[in-house]
């Protein structure tokens, strides 16, 4: 029975990893899964995460952003949109990115509060409008006492 199986993990620009492992792990958008050798044959969609395989016993890891996963009995083939290996990562970048990212979120959350809140003011003062409306002519509105 065979102990190992390939892995390769290619991106649009380029082959980032070609081993020969005894498992891999990775996030799909269904959840994650461990693929091993003579593995059922199957197709996932990625998530962005980090997927995991062991080589000789020793655990390694690599960054995956979103792809493919195509798994057989005897190879699995990463298709990821961006892949990196923990080497190639530069964390101050990641962490000036990261400060981006949230500072856009805030800003977009304030955005959607306050348009939250105009809605809500516009929905009360059509109210009291139509509230007024509908008082001044005895219980109808004026527009439907134009008909």
């Amino acid at each position: 029975m065979a102990r190992t199986f390939a892995l390769e993990i290619v991106t649009p620009d380029r082959l980032v990893l070609k081993k020969t492992v005894d498992s891999v792990t990775a996030a799909s958008v269904s959840g994650e899964f461990t693929a091993l050798p003579l593995h059922v044959p199957f197709l996932a969609a990625l998530s962005v995460g980090n997927l995991s395989y062991r080589e000789n016993g020793r655990l390694a890891y690599v960054f995956v952003s979103g792809g493919f996963a195509e798994v057989g009995p005897d190879k699995v083939l990463i298709m990821a949109e961006a892949a990196e290996l923990p080497e190639e990562i530069d964390l101050d970048r990641a962490r000036k990115a990261s400060e981006r990212a949230k500072a856009r979120l805030e800003a977009q959350r304030a955005e959607k509060v306050d348009y939250v809140r105009a809605k809500a003011a516009l929905q009360r003062a059509m109210a009291r409008m139509k509230l007024l409306d509908v008082a001044a002519t005895g219980g109808q509105s004026r527009s439907a006492s134009r008909v």
